[in-house]
C-alpha cells in the first residue's frame, strides 16, 4: 500500500527559514513603529552650524525687542550705523556778523530745536571741511536774530534771497543739483516763509521745519519734520507710573485755531476731560500745568496757529499719551517711528467723540501705548554735545535717507 512521502530535510530547512524571516519582519515592523512614535515625542537635536544659527537669530531678535516703534527696525539699526561711519555735511561759512546769519546761541524756549541743531552740527562727527567729500550742504542761515531786531516779512525775504543768490555766485555747488543736495534748518513759521521768495529753494533745497503744512510748501519725502521741543523741560521725564494717571484726557491752551475753539467749547465742562481754553496761570500754583501731564494718561495737541505743537513733544516726555487732532502733519521721523505705537492720531472731525474714542481704547493697550511712549523718548531730546539717537541724530538721519535719491 502506497503511504504519504515523509518530508525531506531540505523541505523542513526551508519551512524553517520562512518562518524565520516572518518573525524577522514583524520585528522590524515593530521597531519601525515605535522609532516613528519616539521621533514625535523626542526632542530634535540640530547639527552644530543649525545651532548656531538659531542662539545668533534669538539674539538679534532679543537686542531688536524694544524695537517696536520703528517700522524696520532691523533696517533702521543697519543704515544708522553705516550714516554714522560715512555721513559728511559741508557747512557754508557764516555771513558777515553784522548781517542776520549768524548762528542762534540760544538753546532754550519755544524755537530751541533750531538752536541746538545749529551748534550740533557745527560740533559733530558729520562737519567735513572737504566739500567735494561733502554727501549734503548746510546753509547756517536763521530767521531767529531778524524776527527779534523787527524786520518785516517782506525784507525778509530779500535778505534771505541775496544770502542765498551770493552763495551760488561764489561756490560752485549749488549748481551741481540745482541745490537739491542743500538743506536748510527752520522752526520758526517767519523763518519758513521768509523763503518763499526763491521758489527753486522752496522745490528743490531739503528744508528742516518745524511747521510742516501745505500751506508753507512743505514737500512730503523730500522736506523734514523738526520736532518743536520746548527745552529745558521743567521736570524730569515721566516712566513707569501709569497707576497715578487717573485723568482721562488734558488739554490747556489759547484758542488760536479753529479745532482748539470747537475743543474748548464741547468738552471745557466735562468731568473727565480736563480741558481749558486758556493757560494754566502760574498764580494757581509752581508748575502746575506741566505736573497735570503727570496725572493724565491722554494729553489732547490739537494744532494751533501751526499744525505743529510742542505740546506733542511735551506729552511725550512727560509720558501722556499724545493725542494728535489734525487732517494733516507729517509728523517727526514719520518714516521712521510708527506713531501707531505711542500716540493717538485723530481727525479733527472726531473732535466730538473725543470722550468715547479714549474710552473705547482697553487698559491693556493703553499700558502697551506707555511702554512705547517711554521707548521713544530718547528720539525727543536736544542734548550738548549730542549723544546716539537723540533728536540731533534722527534729524541727520533723515537727511542721510534723503541724500540717496540725489543723483549728480
Amino acid at each position: 500500500m502506497a503511504g504519504k512521502p515523509l518530508p525531506s530535510a531540505a523541505t523542513a530547512a526551508c519551512s524553517i527559514q520562512r518562518s524565520l524571516l516572518a518573525v524577522a519582519a514583524l520585528t522590524l515592523i515593530c521597531f519601525s513603529l515605535l522609532s516613528l512614535r519616539s521621533l514625535r515625542s523626542s526632542p530634535q537635536f540640530p547639527s552644530p552650524e543649525v545651532a548656531v544659527a538659531e542662539v545668533s537669530s534669538d539674539l538679534s531678535s532679543r537686542m531688536l525687542a524694544p524695537s517696536s516703534i520703528y517700522h524696520s527696525p532691523d533696517v533702521f539699526l543697519k543704515n544708522y550705523a553705516e550714516m554714522e561711519r560715512k555721513f559728511k555735511v559741508f557747512i557754508y561759512p557764516d555771513g558777515d556778523p553784522n548781517t542776520y546769519f549768524q548762528t542762534p546761541r540760544k538753546l532754550t524756549g519755544k524755537y530751541s530745536s533750531e538752536g541746538y541743531f545749529f551748534q550740533n552740527i557745527r560740533e559733530s562727527r558729520f562737519r567735513t571741511e572737504d566739500a567735494d567729500q561733502a554727501d549734503l550742504f548746510f546753509v547756517p542761515i536763521s530767521c531767529h536774530k531778524m524776527r527779534g531786531k523787527g524786520i518785516s516779512y517782506e525784507n525778509m525775504t530779500i535778505i534771505v534771497q541775496n544770502y542765498v543768490e551770493s552763495l551760488i555766485s561764489k561756490y560752485p555747488y549749488w549748481n551741481r543739483t540745482m541745490g537739491a543736495d542743500h538743506f536748510f534748518v527752520t522752526c520758526h513759521d517767519v523763518g519758513v516763509r521768509a523763503f518763499e521768495g526763491l521758489q527753486m529753494v522752496v522745490k528743490n533745497s531739503i528744508r528742516v521745519v518745524c511747521s510742516p503744512s501745505y500751506d508753507v510748501g512743505y514737500i512730503p519725502h523730500k522736506d523734514i519734520a523738526l520736532p518743536q521741543v520746548l527745552q529745558p523741560f521743567a521736570l524730569p521725564s515721566g516712566g513707569n507710573d501709569i497707576e497715578n494717571r487717573t485723568i482721562l484726557g488734558f488739554w490747556a491752551g489759547h484758542r488760536n485755531s479753529k479745532i482748539r475753539v470747537i475743543l474748548a467749547r464741547v468738552w471745557e465742562n466735562d468731568t473727565e476731560l480736563a480741558i481749558s481754553n486758556n493757560r494754566i496761570s502760574r498764580a494757581t500754583g509752581e508748575l502746575v500745568y506741566q505736573k497735570q501731564f503727570y496725572r493724565t494718561k491722554f494729553c489732547i495737541c490739537p494744532g494751533g496757529s501751526q499744525v505743529n505743537s510742542a505740546r506733542i513733544a511735551d506729552s511725550i516726555h512727560y509720558g501722556c499719551i499724545p493725542v494728535i487732532i489734525s487732517n494733516y502733519y507729517d509728523l517727526p521721523f514719520n518714516d521712521i517711528l510708527d506713531w501707531q505705537k505711542f500716540s493717538v492720531i485723530l481727525k479733527e472731525s472726531d473732535v466730538y467723540q473725543l470722550k468715547s474714542i479714549l474710552k473705547s481704547i482697553p487698559h491693556e493697550k493703553f499700558v502697551e501705548l506707555h511702554e512705547h511712549l517711554v521707548e521713544v523718548q530718547k528720539h525727543f531730546e536736544w542734548h550738548s554735545p549730542p549723544i546716539p539717537h537723540d533728536a540731533f541724530h534722527m534729524v541727520m538721519y533723515e537727511l542721510w535717507l534723503r541724500h540717496h535719491v540725489i543723483k549728480y
